[in-house]
This record gives C-alpha cells, structure tokens and sequence, in this order.
C-alpha cells in the first residue's frame, strides 16, 4: 500500500510516496512516474530514501521546485489517479 503525502510553499511542491519495503508497490511508482512524465512533458526531481535500518519507511520524494506557473498540480492529480490513491495527506 502506498501512502501520499503533499507539501506546497510558494513556488515549491513536492509529494512524498512512502512505500515500506514493497517490492511491487515500489515497482508501480516507477512506472507511474515514468508514464506521468512522458504524457505531460514534464521533469519533476525524483529522489528515492530507503533506510536500511527501517526498511518499512522507504519512500519517493517527487519535487518541483521553482513552480511558479503550478504544473506540479497537474502531475501530482495524474500520478494519484495511475497509482489509485483517492486520498493525499
């Protein structure tokens, strides 16, 4: 289960999608972000954290960081709807 995460400041939004140590979920959130990508033409940052002592709070961090025309949004609404998750914290 993937859980979504949401932060705006000014220019900047970034969603952080924690995934624990699910192999497939992981899987599933490099695909969206690839498709999400292609379709709308956009190169959000994408980092990956995984702590090898707590493997259960691996997570993407996807950013925009100088945002000023809001295009994240977008990508962030598509990227939700591919992976199913109805509800962002």
């Amino acid at each position: 289960m993937v859980k979504a995460y949401f932060r705006r400041e000014e220019r900047y939004e970034g969603m952080q999608l924690v995934y624990g140590a699910d192999e497939s979920a992981k899987q599933s959130i490099i695909t969206a972000i690839d498709e999400v990508k292609a379709d709308l033409g956009l190169e959000p940052k994408v980092m990956e954290n995984c702590d090898v002592r707590e493997p259960h709070k691996c997570a993407f961090y996807v950013e925009f960081e100088d945002d000023y025309d809001r295009e994240g949004g977008a990508f962030f609404e598509k990227l939700l709807a591919k992976l199913g998750i109805k509800c962002c914290e």
